[in-house]
């Protein structure tokens, strides 16, 4: 038989049990440590971080091949042609009247190019040597064409807008040259103050020909050289 002294006494001991139980589910769980490695010695390789790769700018050159809708006339086409002459292979000739150039192939041939010539008055005719050679060479007016046109650029520099084209060659000690130009549809006609020039393609093709130094013989208006035959 409990006596009322046995009955609290197992109350508080109960009660006791009660609290330690509940802090106990109340407290937080400890995570288990990580497992060790099996080799130690082996760690995983860090984590790279990512950078972007340098870049370079970009180089914008003109282009020298571009393609124009208009259509050339046959005979003013780059065209392998019989050329008799007794000038030595890698002399040109201008065939101002005709509006021809022609590169000497020897062997009685000759590469034939349309081109545009100076305009009424501004014709000329001689013997001159290539003396330079430059690529999308830049354009300073000489003073005598700023008097004539004093709108012109005193300087430009060489690109697909600039009058003297892809290539230019130098004649002499004077202010011509044959270079190249963006207006395809002038060749064939007299449109220069003196200068020849071809398309852009064909003055590319003509400059991998030619030398500094190569003869150039301009003939003038009155005077007209061999139209060669085509060959191919």
């Amino acid at each position: 038989m409990f006596t009322s002294g046995t009955v609290g006494s197992r109350s508080r001991i109960l009660f006791a049990a009660l609290i330690v139980g509940t802090l106990a589910a109340a407290a937080p769980t400890q995570a288990a440590p990580p497992a060790p490695l099996p080799f130690p010695f082996l760690l995983p390789p860090p984590m790279a971080t990512y950078e972007p790769p340098a870049t370079r700018p970009q180089l914008i050159t003109p282009r020298e091949d571009e393609a124009t809708d208009y259509e050339m006339p046959a005979r003013l086409r780059r065209q392998v042609v019989s050329y008799a002459t007794r000038e030595a292979p890698g002399t040109i000739i201008i065939d101002t009247p005709n509006k021809y150039l022609y590169y000497v192939l020897g062997s009685g041939q000759a590469m034939r190019y349309g081109i545009g010539v100076g305009r009424d008055g501004f014709t000329w005719s001689g013997v001159q040597s290539v003396t330079r050679k430059a690529e999308w060479p830049d354009w300073t007016p000489p003073p005598e064409m700023i008097a004539r046109q004093p709108y012109l650029p005193r300087h430009m520099a060489g690109g697909p807008g600039n009058p003297l084209g892809a290539r230019a060659m130098y004649l002499g000690g004077t202010v011509y040259r044959i270079h190249g130009t963006n207006a395809p549809e002038t060749i064939g006609t007299h449109v220069s103050s003196g200068c020849i020039r071809l398309t852009n393609q064909d003055v590319i093709d003509l400059y991998a020909r030619v030398s500094v130094g190569a003869k150039v013989i301009v003939l003038p208006m009155e005077r007209r050289a061999d139209l060669g035959r085509i060959t191919r």
